[in-house]
């Protein structure tokens, strides 16, 4: 592991090995930030955005925080939604949960963490609303995955609730939103089945993703990758 009194030199060397293969890579990127897709993801310092999807800097614009959590009194992501989406005319949001989720744990476990319960809260809306799905399922380990997918499809549903969504969808905007889950026992990414590019979608859709998520997680508490939508 660095040490932090290296972090700089790492940093300089990084600079360094990437202009040595495209020098022009920093003037490029300083010019413009035209990216196709916003990313809400959670803080895990195991997710990180661009190197899931393989996408170089200024290709993804990224908003995170514990849990990948969308609630229409946090300014702060509503802003990176209205800017991402108004301003830079991204065409694609991802929301992307994961499983093994610290955050998600601790609600499962109605641990207490401090000053973060209370954010925490959003997700414990989601395991009340689905206690009776979660209680059919044995295996803690496997509570804890079907909870991060739920979570994911439920705050994908709160993106395309929001008013700088449904505002881009009323004037023709092309915008459409993802439910998206990683593992991190093996760098896959599985579609959760939710993809919606209009208002009048999302009530099918999110019934759908929840309609596929009937069987039981994958034994490796990761999922396998959900059956295609129909239609």
């Amino acid at each position: 592991m660095p040490d932090f009194d290296g972090l700089l030199a790492r940093n300089r060397a990084w600079s360094e090995a990437l202009r040595a293969r495209d020098p022009e890579f920093f003037k490029r990127l300083s010019e413009q930030q035209a990216p196709q897709y916003l990313w809400i993801g959670c803080s895990d310092s195991r997710v990180p955005a661009n190197q899931i999807i393989d996408m170089a800097p200024g290709e993804v614009f990224v908003h995170r925080n514990v849990a990948n959590v969308v609630v229409h009194t946090d300014l702060n992501c509503l802003s990176a939604i209205q800017f991402a989406v108004d301003v830079l005319k991204v065409r694609h949001i991802l929301v992307v949960g994961h499983y093994g989720c610290g955050g998600v744990q601790a609600v499962l476990e109605k641990r207490r963490l401090g000053l973060v319960d209370n954010w925490l809260r959003h997700v414990d809306d989601v395991r009340r609303e689905h206690a009776e799905a979660l209680r059919t399922i044995a295996d803690p380990r496997l509570r804890h995955a079907r909870l991060c997918e739920l979570n994911v499809i439920e705050q994908a549903a709160n993106v395309c609730q929001s008013t700088v969504v449904r505002d881009a969808w009323e004037r023709g905007q092309p915008l459409s939103v993802h439910g998206w889950i990683y593992s991190l026992e093996n760098g896959l990414v599985h579609d959760l089945g939710i993809d919606v590019d209009d208002t009048p979608m999302l009530g099918p859709c999110r019934q759908q993703a929840l309609a596929q998520l009937a069987t039981p997680p994958g034994d490796d508490a990761t999922a396998r990758p959900r059956p295609a939508p129909a239609g």
